[in-house]
């Protein structure tokens, strides 16, 4: 039985990694990819998956009627300013539960979902961690539960907040859903050294991918808790958030570590 998979943005990132990384968990995974024309494909060539070129939103139509018979639909896509990415977001939450057989859904939601609850750009405790002065902390902060609330302060984060409120709506009407709060993912699978804390929402791909993983199997299993947000991290040294909720409520095992690869580019650049 094939696990037939729906990437919504498939060519991107975060759905590349999947494509390449989801089939080593599980040979089963077959892979179909809607995209924008000619947006490039950051797997290159190291993933398979069958692609169609569309806007959902200017064929709305034409989406709904390639849903059926999809067993997960991972919604990654990205456009426009708030508005018109909650009108997307709308579409494919409506869409996907007017199934008479609804799939699981994915939706793509982001640690920035909770960026006031950080700030790695103010002073105190947050702040220090970003900038690697560990040696100064005096009471290193608890993770930040997988339950904590969306508390965004920007569109970007209040269009995942958005996509988090809808996984609870889907959830409410029996659909599996989970939102996935996805960590540094990029496409060369090192953290960003001139990024400020990257180090500490990094996320390699295969992990992102294992997380998806997880949360399918639990799904299949009849075991997957309601209305999710999780945050996908590796299993980094110096994580501020709360991987260990989903390693226990879904079996989530990443194997990545910031610092291993940190600590490699800084040998290189020395």
């Amino acid at each position: 039985m094939a696990f037939n998979t729906l990437l919504i943005g498939g060519r991107g990132t975060i759905g590349s990694g999947l494509r390449r990384y989801l089939p080593e968990m599980d040979e089963r995974y077959r892979f179909c990819s809607i995209d924008l024309p000619g947006a490039p494909d950051r797997a290159e060539g190291r993933a398979e998956g069958r692609f169609i070129y569309m806007d959902i939103t200017e064929e709305p139509d034409r989406f709904r009627d390639l849903l059926p018979g999809f067993d997960l639909v991972v919604y990654l896509a990205r456009k426009g300013d708030l508005a018109v990415m909650n009108h997307m977001t709308d579409l494919v939450f409506e869409s996907v539960l007017a199934l008479d057989r609804s799939p699981m859904i994915v939706g793509s939601s982001s640690v920035h979902a909770v960026d006031d609850a950080y700030r790695f750009f103010e002073s105190g405790t947050y702040a220090l961690i970003a900038e690697r002065k560990f040696d100064e902390i005096v009471d290193w902060p608890p993770p930040l539960s997988a339950h904590t609330p969306p508390c965004p302060i920007n569109d970007y984060g209040r269009e995942k907040a958005y996509v988090e409120s809808w996984v609870k709506r889907a959830s409410d009407r029996g659909c599996g859903a989970l939102a996935t709060r996805w960590g540094g993912v990029n496409p060369g699978n090192t953290p960003i050294m001139e990024e400020r804390g990257y180090f500490a929402v990094w996320c390699h791909q295969r992990d992102a991918a294992s997380m998806v993983h997880a949360a399918y199997t639990a799904h299949r299993n009849g075991s997957l808790p309601p209305a999710r947000h999780y945050f996908v991290i590796s299993d980094n040294t110096y994580n501020i958030f709360d991987i260990e909720t989903p390693k226990e409520e879904i079996g989530y095992a990443p194997r990545h570590n910031a610092e291993s690869c940190f600590h490699r580019s800084t040998d290189r650049r020395a």
